[in-house]
């Protein structure tokens, strides 16, 4: 359904949404479905004076887009993307050397979820991702996220290479991930501002995105199987980045 199309799902996921102050033009709760975190939900909505509304259960099914729902959705307007300024502005604010991922070809959302929730963890200070040959942010991002997407910067731009360009032109050193690489990504000095590009399982990085890269780093492959799940593999690098950063720091 359309009129649906811009909603958060989950109890976990509309308790950040509520928590994180944004906007929500109403939540719909199943009937009966009053216990537990669906309270304090309630309660939340009520004390920002948003609308709710129940409906039976048959009729909440029609409208969540994800099986596993948990008796609430919340309808939101149009996520609302970043520019790279901001995310530069908010590495500033942190008084912390930029720390920013650059997806290329992300096209599953529930990688893409799992990459938001990663990064958020970790601190990274903002995603950059294309308008093109890209998953966006929706429902289904939000609820593999668990809501770490209403506290990430994230940026859509329509040429990532130029995108990578300004970053450099900011300061930062710019890390490809590619199977194909010469150093292990944890021989790699990933400290300072830091961009790491992450690519497609498929297609990895592409060719002229790769060409604009500082240096190219591999995660060794040890076992008959010669590839990773994205996610996978932007958690292992970006955790290996906030190693050495950490280790940096405390020096």
């Amino acid at each position: 359904m359309k009129e649906y199309e811009d909603q958060v799902e989950g109890r976990n996921s509309v308790l950040e949404l509520l928590e994180s102050g944004k906007d929500i033009n109403k939540i719909f709760i199943t009937k009966g479905e009053m216990h537990g975190s669906i309270s304090k939900i309630i309660a939340l909505a009520k004390e920002r004076k948003i609308i709710i509304i129940q409906k039976d259960k048959k009729q909440m099914e029609e409208m969540a887009q994800n099986k596993n729902y948990q008796g609430v959705i919340a309808i939101v307007p149009p996520y609302e993307y970043c520019e790279i300024d901001d995310i530069l502005q908010e590495a500033n604010k942190r008084e912390e050397d930029s720390f920013i991922l650059i997806l290329d070809g992300i096209e599953d959302p529930h990688n893409l979820g799992s990459i938001i929730r990663t990064a958020e963890t970790a601190g990274v200070h903002g995603i950059i991702i294309p308008k093109r040959r890209s998953a966006t942010v929706n429902s289904t991002v939000n609820k593999v996220s668990s809501g770490a997407v209403e506290h990430m910067k994230i940026a859509r731009v329509t040429n990532i290479t130029d995108a990578i360009e300004k970053l450099k032109t900011e300061g930062l050193w710019i890390c490809g991930t590619d199977g194909m690489a010469e150093q292990n990504y944890y021989t790699q000095d990933l400290t300072g501002p830091l961009g790491i590009v992450i690519g497609s399982e498929g297609q990895g990085i592409g060719e002229k995105v790769k060409n604009h890269c500082d240096f190219l780093v591999k995660i060794p492959m040890k076992g008959k199987i010669t590839s990773l799940n994205a996610s996978v593999s932007a958690g292992i690098v970006i955790y290996e980045a906030v190693k050495q950063r950490e280790r940096k720091g405390s020096k």
